[in-house]
């Protein structure tokens, strides 16, 4: 294209200095057409020939150099092209390749979630029914239980001498059981959450009042029989969030449930309390048998002090024995004193038989003399 542009500029510049020669000509011929100026005219065209073929020259030139430079550039610029391409290419690859990840992530998690509000639809139809929730309180206050108390510490519908059967029973260590009832009244709590006006909610508050109270009462009149079961029973709230707006809603409630003795507990709160009721019988246990414990000591002190006796008689018979044998030790190192003398006497004897008998003959009573006063001496 710059080339054609460059042809085209070239001719155009010729063509009008044509026309303008053309033109002086003309205007030179109808004034003077034997004037000497058509002289003067030729030796002007054929300047502007050369003008023209000079300027051709450099047009060419300069086209050539254009078209160099373009050529340069357009390399220099295919090759940043083809750069940024083969990056680009890599970039939109990776992020491809990240996004698909994701996507794999995110279906998961919408796999998850659907799951989730199945199951959350399932739990709600659960906790629509009223005897399904009931069975759903009863699970977890059982589930509690089991965790925090061996098997032989409660039991799950006992009966009562009313031959009424609460959902738990939890013996004490005096044998009075603790009664725990799972079956709180929802339904109230629920209109009350639902409610959107201030009436609907000031019926929903009263219906709640009239409900807890109703269970509350029930509870205190079936089971708590003096002498039998413990003085307080516990109504169990299995949600933890139920638990935190009754006492913040309706603490009234709560205190009449209190003063009626029947403690109203969520989960955590039986937990603790299974922990506390496992503790004591811990401690009545420690205590049952410190009379036992005692026992045993007296015992081992006795056998202690019979230990001791029979040592110091050991220690009496060892000091006789360690007498016994130093005596032995002076018996025998007067065997050994008396052995030595009578070595010396067969000595003597031997001497005396010696060759030179008679000079032992004549010197006998020097040294039988005070041999034989020895010998009286030792015994």
């Amino acid at each position: 294209m710059s080339e054609s542009l460059l042809t085209f500029a070239a001719i155009f510049a010729a063509a009008a200095a044509f026309a303008v020669l053309g033109v002086v000509l003309w205007r030179g011929w109808r004034a003077d057409p034997q004037a000497p100026a058509m002289t003067e005219l030729a030796r002007a065209q054929g300047d502007t020939a050369a003008r023209l073929e000079a300027m051709i020259g450099m047009l060419a030139k300069g086209q050539s150099q254009l078209a160099h430079s373009v050529n340069e550039r357009l390399d220099s610029v295919s090759h940043r092209l083809g750069d940024s391409l083969e990056k680009t290419k890599q970039n939109t690859a990776e992020n491809l390749q990240k996004l698909n990840e994701r996507l794999a992530v995110i279906d998961r998690a919408q796999k998850n979630i659907s799951e989730l509000a199945s199951q959350v639809t399932s739990l709600h139809s659960v906790l629509a029914n009223k005897q399904s929730r009931g069975a759903f309180g009863q699970g977890r206050m059982e589930i509690i239980i089991r965790d925090g108390l061996p098997s032989d510490c409660y039991e799950f519908q006992h009966t009562l001498s009313n031959r009424l059967r609460p959902d738990c029973a939890i013996f004490m260590p005096d044998r009075r059981p603790l009664v725990v009832d799972s079956k709180f009244p929802l339904e109230a709590v629920t209109a009350y959450r639902d409610a959107k006006t201030d009436e609907e909610r000031k019926v929903a508050a009263t219906r709640v009042r009239q409900d807890i109270i109703k269970h509350v009462g029930d509870i205190a009149q079936k089971y708590l029989i003096p002498g039998e079961t413990q003085d307080m029973a516990l109504m169990f709230v299995p949600s933890e969030s139920v638990y935190a707006e009754l006492h913040e809603d309706f603490d009234d409630v709560v205190q009449k449930a209190f003063r009626a003795k029947i403690v109203i507990v969520s989960p955590s709160l039986l937990m603790l309390a299974v922990q506390l009721v496992w503790q004591n019988r811990k401690d009545t246990r420690m205590r049952e048998a410190a009379d036992q414990i005692r026992d045993e000591v007296g015992r081992l002190m006795k056998d202690v002090g019979l230990l001791g006796d029979r040592v110091r008689k050991l220690q009496t018979h060892f000091n006789q024995a360690s007498e016994d044998v130093r005596l032995s030790v002076v018996s025998i190192e007067k065997i050994e004193s008396r052995g030595e003398r009578i070595t010396q006497v067969e000595l003597q004897d031997e001497l005396e038989a010696g060759p030179n008998g008679a000079l032992a003959a004549a010197g006998s009573n020097v040294i039988a003399g005070p041999m034989t006063r020895k010998l009286e001496a030792g015994e």
